[in-house]
C-alpha cells in the first residue's frame, strides 16, 4: 500500500461517525432501501472493489468505508490506498466483503463522501505544487459544506495543504464589519485584547495599504490582505516583511494562485478548495 503523507494523521472515528450516520439516514429515509431489500436475499454474500475512475489524491477512504460497517459491522475491508497517496485511473482503492444488502445500501453514501474528499485533496495537491516554488503555503477557509467541515479540512491536509480556523473560537480574525462596528481597527483590537486569553492569536483583515499600516502599528500577529491587486499585494508584503505573517485572500483559484504566491506572501487562503473543487470519480464494482 502506498505510503501516506508523513505528517497526515488519520481522523478518529468519533469525529466522522455522526456525519456518516446522518448521510445514511438521509438516504434510507422512512422505509430503507426498498430496491435492494426486494432483490437481494437476506444473508446473500457479495464482494466489492472501490475503484478510482480518474487519477487523483486519496482522502477519506476510512470515512467512506465506515458507511458499510455502520449498516453491518461484519463487513470486512482490505485498504489498498493510503490517504495522502496518489492513485491512477483504474486503481483499486479497497476491497470489501460481506452481505450484499448493507454493501449495496451504503454504496452511494460511501462514494459521495469519498469522491468529495478525494476531489478536495486532489485540487489542494495541485495548488500546493503550483505555489511551492515561491515558498508559500496553501490554507483552507471556513467556506465548507455545513456539517462536513472536519472531514473537508482533513481532505485539505491530505492534499498537502494546511488549515485556517476550524471555527470562530480558534483565533481572532477582525474583518471589515468588525472594524465598522468598533469604529476603527485600533478600537477593535483593543476590545479583543481586553477579552481573549494570552494564547489566542489576532489577525486583522485589511483592504488597503493605509489599513495595513494601521494594523502593523497595532502589533497584530497576522494580516489578511483581502482582494488586493497584485501590485498592492506585493507592496503590502514588502511593508509587512519580518513584522507579521501575511495572508492573501479573495477569489484565489488554481489559475491565479501562482501569481499571488509570486508576490512573496506567506499564506494563500483559498475558499475554492472546499466550495468549488470537483469530486473525483470513484465507483464500487460488485461481484458475488
Amino acid at each position: 500500500m502506498p505510503e501516506p503523507l508523513p505528517r497526515l494523521t488519520q481522523l478518529l472515528p468519533l469525529l466522522y461517525e455522526r456525519i456518516v450516520r446522518r448521510a445514511l439516514e438521509e438516504d434510507l429515509g422512512r422505509a430503507g432501501d426498498i430496491t435492494t431489500d426486494a432483490i437481494a436475499p437476506f444473508g446473500a454474500p457479495a464482494k466489492g472493489s472501490v475503484v478510482a475512475r480518474s487519477p487523483g489524491r486519496i482522502a477519506g477512504l476510512e470515512v467512506a468505508l465506515s458507511a458499510f460497517r455502520q449498516l453491518d459491522p461484519a463487513v470486512s475491508f482490505e485498504i489498498r490506498a493510503a490517504d495522502g497517496s496518489d492513485a491512477a485511473a483504474g486503481d483499486i482503492l479497497a476491497l470489501l466483503e460481506g452481505q450484499a444488502r448493507p454493501i449495496l445500501t451504503a454504496e452511494r453514501t460511501a462514494l459521495n463522501l469519498l469522491g468529495r474528499l478525494c476531489g478536495i485533496a486532489t485540487s489542494t495537491r495541485n495548488v500546493v505544487a503550483v505555489v511551492s516554488p515561491y515558498g508559500a503555503k496553501v490554507v483552507c477557509t471556513r467556506k465548507t459544506t455545513p456539517g462536513l467541515r472536519v472531514i473537508e479540512k482533513y481532505a485539505v491536509r491530505a492534499g498537502g495543504g494546511s488549515n485556517h480556523r476550524f471555527g470562530l473560537d480558534d483565533a481572532v480574525l477582525i474583518k471589515d464589519n468588525h472594524r465598522i462596528l468598533a469604529g476603527s481597527l485600533n478600537e477593535a483590537v483593543r476590545r479583543v485584547r481586553a477579552r481573549v486569553g494570552h494564547m489566542v492569536k489576532i489577525e486583522a483583515e485589511v483592504d488597503t495599504l493605509v489599513q495595513l499600516e494601521e494594523a502593523l502599528s497595532l502589533a497584530v500577529d497576522a494580516v489578511l490582505l483581502d482582494n488586493m491587486s497584485l501590485q498592492d499585494l506585493a507592496r503590502g508584503i514588502r511593508m509587512a516583511k519580518g513584522r507579521v505573517i501575511t495572508e492573501a485572500s479573495g477569489g484565489i483559484t488554481p489559475e491565479t494562485a501562482a501569481a499571488v504566491a509570486a508576490t512573496g506572501v506567506d499564506l494563500l487562503s483559498i475558499g475554492w478548495l472546499t466550495h468549488s473543487a470537483p469530486s473525483l470519480d470513484v465507483s464500487l464494482d460488485l461481484s458475488l
